[in-house]
């Protein structure tokens, strides 16, 4: 179901995709996270979790770029992955403003087993889409957004 608003063809185009891409963003979202629940994880801890295992340690504002959220929206997320013993901080000797985020071995254990199976699921939601539709839909995407950083 498209929009139901009495606008010009291209007013009426342009939310009908909008709303077709809210919703596909979100199914594919729920789809392929719904196994963090399991691990009593977020989307944003999951994101945490993983950035800091493939790129090691990070200052928070770097590790908020990473995941694309805010820094004050992180230190809640980092809070609670430090308070579960996945994450630990640790101020830098020289400079005790820098702080550094970085993996304990239970956070780098619980990425390690359930990293493989997440991007299994990646790879089954992408599959709705053949292998040329999902290069073409990223490229889409890809275009659509440096066009918003642009603009």
């Amino acid at each position: 179901m498209g929009t139901h608003f009495q606008g010009t063809p291209e007013e009426i185009r342009a939310l009908d995709l909008y709303i077709k891409l809210e919703r596909a963003a979100d199914t594919v979202t729920q789809r392929i996270n719904h196994h963090l629940k399991e691990d009593g994880l977020t989307v944003s801890q999951f994101g945490v979790l993983e950035a800091l295992y493939h790129l090691g340690s990070m200052c928070q504002t770097e590790l908020a770029g990473k995941i694309l959220k805010s820094t004050g929206n992180l230190t809640l997320v980092i809070d609670n992955l430090e308070r579960d013993g996945l994450v630990a901080r640790q101020r830098d000797s020289t400079d005790r403003r820098f702080v550094s985020v970085h993996l304990t071995p239970a956070g780098h254990d619980l990425i390690d087993r359930i990293f493989r199976p997440h991007v299994a699921g990646v790879v089954e939601t992408m599959s709705a889409l053949t292998m040329e539709e999902q290069e073409s839909l990223a490229l889409l995407c890809r275009k659509l957004g440096l066009a918003q950083r642009a603009g």
